[in-house]
């Protein structure tokens, strides 16, 4: 209704100021008839009023979508009524949708063949560090360790770029089965052994319940906790020999926890962590953090439908907690 009024209030306003110098000129060559001029003032605003209530009740619905924003792009096809504006509305919203699909359907084409040349050049790079890996066994210490371990740190920020480019479309890459909670940390710490021992820095698993299981994608829950253990590790390196991974149920919910007793986050960076590219006052000191880890955890996390907690204090460690809502027992299975 306001827009309608917003819409005609110069006529409404033009239409005042006409009739009033059609009185004027009335009045001044001499006709006074007051009772006329109220007859005439009415009879006019009273046509003009059946005019904008018809042109109201006839224009209804275009008034309604435009107050109201689209609820899904699928709204802009359909018909408003049959007036002439109406249908010139409704033409323009369906050459935008045509027009705002097709730009769509060449930016997901775009995206899919970045995708694919990501997926392709990462496994394509992988080889030849396998290679340099297996020919650095030959060599003499430390040159061996020194190589192999530029290696593995290549092979993880290979990884990373792999799940950032899958990000994007990250619900058509999900395989949602029962995974065995213990079974995964050991495979992820038998994938890190030989980060553990470059950095003096030694895994204990404490587990409430044997035989946990949660319902998620396997693949990302490992990209996930190779994520935080491998900050754990990083943060831990000369300040403690150890980190906890625990297992363990609270209530309805699984906890998977990642506890180090490192240098801690400071509490400016606290709420900032899981935005991306942000590497705080720990990532500029140490300048092996890309910002982006946690990133994708807390992503990934939200779209899978878990939680993550965090807590910290500065000199004393970091623990971060994976949180799943329903549990299954494997003896159950």
């Amino acid at each position: 209704m306001r827009l309608f009024f917003r819409e005609h209030s110069l006529l409404i306003v033009v239409q005042a100021i006409q009739m009033l110098v059609v009185l004027s000129i009335f009045w001044f060559d001499g006709y006074r008839d007051i009772q006329l001029f109220f007859y005439t003032t009415f009879l006019n605003f009273f046509i003009l009023g059946c005019y904008l209530f018809y042109y109201y009740i006839s224009r209804q619905k275009l008034y309604k979508r435009l107050n109201q924003p689209l609820e899904s792009l699928d709204d802009s096809l359909q018909k408003t009524d049959d007036a002439p504006i109406s249908i010139a509305f409704d033409q323009v919203l369906h050459n935008q949708y045509r027009l705002f699909q097709s730009q769509l359907e060449s930016v997901e084409k775009e995206q899919g063949e970045h995708r694919k040349f990501m997926d392709q050049w990462v496994h394509q790079m992988k080889t030849p560090l396998s290679v340099i890996e297996l020919t650095a066994q030959n060599l003499d210490e430390p040159e061996s360790s020194n190589i192999r371990e530029e290696t593995e740190r290549m092979k993880t920020s290979l990884n990373m770029v792999l799940y950032m480019a899958r990000l994007r479309t990250i619900e058509q890459d999900f395989h949602i089965k029962p995974v065995n909670l213990v079974k995964l940390v050991d495979e992820v710490n038998g994938e890190n052994k030989r980060f553990y021992i470059r950095n003096k820095v030694y895994p204990k698993l404490e587990v409430e319940k044997e035989g946990m299981m949660v319902e998620t994608d396997e693949k990302w829950l490992f990209f996930i906790l190779s994520q935080l253990i491998n900050n754990a590790v990083k943060y831990s390196s000369g300040t403690s020999e150890r980190i906890v991974t625990s297992i363990y149920a609270r209530g309805k919910e699984a906890i998977l926890e990642v506890k180090d007793f490192g240098i801690g986050i400071p509490e400016v960076d606290k709420r900032r962590i899981f935005d991306p590219f942000y590497t705080g006052e720990n990532g500029r000191k140490f300048r092996v953090s890309t910002g982006m880890g946690l990133y994708l955890t807390k992503e990934t996390l939200d779209t899978l439908g878990h939680r993550i907690e965090m807590e910290s204090e500065l000199g004393k460690g970091t623990t971060f907690r994976i949180i799943f809502t329903e549990t299954q027992n494997l003896t159950s299975l």
